[in-house]
């Protein structure tokens, strides 16, 4: 699927096709090559407090046994 730049007044507009489904609002970045990026805009729900005190976000110890090294607790 391939779109072509158009000039709107002052703006240059990217048609989206129909068949993709598209969010409010986007952040946009242009990458090395050229490349235009649109990804849409979400709040970070590590950053919500409602989200934070419903969530138990503490890390547990993936794996059992003796600690050793750096991994031992400095009290």
């Amino acid at each position: 699927m391939a779109v072509k730049a158009r000039k709107v007044g002052n703006s240059t507009v990217l048609t989206v096709p129909a068949e993709i489904k598209v969010a409010d609002e986007y952040d946009v970045y242009q990458g090395r090559d050229g490349q235009i990026v649109y990804t849409p805009k979400e709040r970070n729900p590590f950053l919500n407090p409602e989200f934070i005190a419903t969530h138990d976000l503490t890390q547990k110890e993936e794996f059992g046994g003796h600690l050793v090294g750096n991994e031992i607790p400095q009290d």
